[in-house]
């Protein structure tokens, strides 16, 4: 499989993160209405099951959200807090399963909000931006809208017209926290929460790299980053823009619940810039199912970094800690100030 960013490609925006996700942080936290199913199986990570004749005592249970049939004029709405405030460069409204019930049209709006406010303040008082305008949707699928807006947003909210379900709610973009936490200490420069992103990655055939850079332990295999296996003599890898540049201290390769197909080895590589790489960890033997940590005597900056894995196999987390160089923190929160996402 092609790096995503391969040169002369664009990557389709749903190779981005998912910033709403539930294991990225993410809530619902005000709807008008879910009395048939609960918004809160809108970010969920795994994708929508269904189970026909399980009914419950109000009605056929759906893993998604579902509100009652309207009987008079307005639109039902579910308003979620990102797991990871950011640039938002698609969504994605999945109405799988719904055939007979799903909205015939959605919109959708974001807001930038910051502090913590109530579910109240965010439904009455909050200026909304219309990200997706009224658009119709088909039932049963996943609908993908491309979102052209550059500002960073910390909600969204989803609109039906006028009433229906939606399966699964898909917040695609590019994590971009507030810089002025980062003045505190050593931190994770590839996290997706802290502005870390992947850039490219040679394989990705069962399961997205994103997952490297997720919050917290992953729980199981499926919720790391694993490719196929390899039948020539080359080797995966995975490339990350970290938060800014930054000098790394400690690196952790994470291969837990990866036990008959952890990779062997695994080299990291970083480099400034469009600058040359140069040694981070010199390749280095892993052991399955094993957290590795590793302290970087390294003065070096560096704005990306590269994880070479060997041959293959798969991983479930990815931490490079350190610190912003002054000079990229005093530039991050300068374009904070200026209101740059």
């Amino acid at each position: 499989m092609p790096p995503p960013n391969a040169p002369g490609t664009r990557p389709h925006f749903t190779s981005m993160p998912d910033l709403a996700l539930r294991d990225l942080g993410g809530a619902v936290v005000w709807t008008n209405d879910d009395l048939f199913a609960e918004a809160q199986n809108l970010i969920q990570t795994p994708p929508a099951e269904y189970q026909p004749a399980t009914f419950g005592h109000k009605g056929q249970i759906y893993d998604g959200w579902e509100t009652r049939r309207r009987r008079e004029p307005g639109v039902d709405q579910a308003i979620i807090r990102l797991g990871a405030p950011g640039v938002i460069y698609g969504v994605v409204v999945d109405t799988s399963w719904f055939k007979g019930n799903y909205p015939p049209f959605v919109s959708v709006e974001a807001a930038a909000v910051e502090g913590i406010v109530s579910a109240e303040e965010l439904a009455h008082e909050t200026e909304w931006v219309t990200i997706v305008e009224k658009s119709p949707v088909d039932g049963d699928t996943r609908n993908p809208f491309k979102v052209d807006a550059k500002n960073r947003f910390t909600h969204v909210r989803l609109t039906m017209h006028p009433d229906g379900g939606v399966a699964r709610f898909r917040v695609h973009g590019r994590g971009i926290p507030d810089p002025h936490f980062f003045r505190y200490g050593h931190f994770d420069l590839a996290a997706l929460e802290n502005g870390g992103l992947i850039t490219a990655c040679s394989n990705m055939f069962y399961s997205s790299p994103n997952n490297l850079l997720m919050p917290g332990r992953a729980r199981n295999m499926g919720e790391g980053w694993e490719t196929s296996r390899r039948r020539d003599d080359g080797n995966d890898w995975v490339q990350v823009r970290l938060a800014g540049q930054a000098r790394v201290s400690l690196v952790e390769l994470d291969t837990s619940y990866f036990i008959g197909n952890a990779p062997g080895a695994a080299m990291v590589r970083g480099r400034d810039g469009d600058g040359e790489w140069f040694e981070v960890l010199p390749r280095t033997r892993l052991q399955p199912d094993t957290r590795h940590r590793y302290v970087i005597d390294l003065d070096r900056p560096m704005t990306e970094a590269r994880v070479d894995i060997y041959p293959d196999g798969g991983m479930a987390r990815l931490r490079l800690y350190g610190q912003l160089t002054d000079e990229a923190e005093r530039e991050l929160i300068e374009q904070w100030e200026r209101g740059e996402a």
